[in-house]
């Protein structure tokens, strides 16, 4: 018996949980005669506009100015891969720069065996052409430890207003098929609520680009190959009167 009345309450308590949530899923509307409350969803696809190229520049040496001096050749090289691709290198972007000392964990002292500098280079291109010859040149160049590619739509608003549009006539033919089973005609909209959902970047496993590469000509990982499509979509609730 006791333990049926320390289960009411928690089923009480789960149950308000349960509401809540679910209000905040779904927005509440209030319900009225001679309406149709419908929920749909759209999508739109589009070809990507931006490839984004990122990768990192890590070194280690007995001391920090060693690594510096070793991290700063390193970039330079990288400066000369975007500039014999006609890029200027003020078109990259530092993410992230970190110098760490290193420690053999191993002896007991921990002793400091060197320090790591770190620094973290986005790139984004607009002419997927340079894509190739820019990654490969980069893993030629041995200088970075990781690179990751991606292709992204960067004009989403245009792509948004599109899965919008999608969704809306979705839900506005539910609604007339609705009217029409009821032998009734749809009127105006009376309500709606709109949600969009941008894409996820999944980045590719680091260091995917970083294979070494045998001095022949052989084609680029991207070569003959097109840009998966972005697939923005949106939900809409609208409520319709009848006729």
């Amino acid at each position: 018996m006791k333990l049926t009345h320390l289960f009411a309450p928690f089923c009480a308590a789960f149950l308000l949980a349960a509401s809540v949530a679910w209000a905040q899923e779904h927005p509440t509307v209030t319900a009225q005669a001679n309406t149709v409350y419908v929920g749909a969803d759209g999508k739109f696809e589009a070809a990507p506009d931006t490839a984004v190229i990122q990768f990192n520049v890590s070194v280690q040496e007995e001391t920090s100015q060693a690594a510096y001096q070793h991290a700063s050749r390193d970039v330079e090289q990288v400066r000369q891969v975007l500039r014999a691709n006609g890029i200027d290198p003020k078109a990259a972007n530092l993410g992230f720069e970190s110098v760490q000392p290193v420690y053999d964990y191993k002896n007991p002292k921990q002793k400091l065996i060197g320090y790591r500098v770190a620094t973290g280079v986005t790139l984004k291109l607009k002419d997927f052409a340079k894509v190739g010859p820019i990654t490969q040149q980069l893993a030629d160049a041995n200088v970075s430890e990781s690179q990751s590619l991606n292709y992204t739509l960067e004009n989403i608003d245009e792509a948004k207003s599109k899965a919008v549009e999608d969704a809306y006539r979705r839900a506005r033919a539910s609604a007339e098929t609705v009217a029409r089973a009821s032998g009734r005609a749809l009127g105006d909209l009376s309500y709606a609520s709109v949600d969009t959902f941008e894409p996820r970047v999944i980045s590719p496993h680091p260091g995917f680009a970083m294979a070494k590469m045998a001095n022949v000509a052989t084609p680029a990982p991207t070569e003959e190959f097109s840009p998966q499509n972005v697939t923005v979509t949106a939900h809409v609730n609208a409520l319709f009167n009848l006729k």
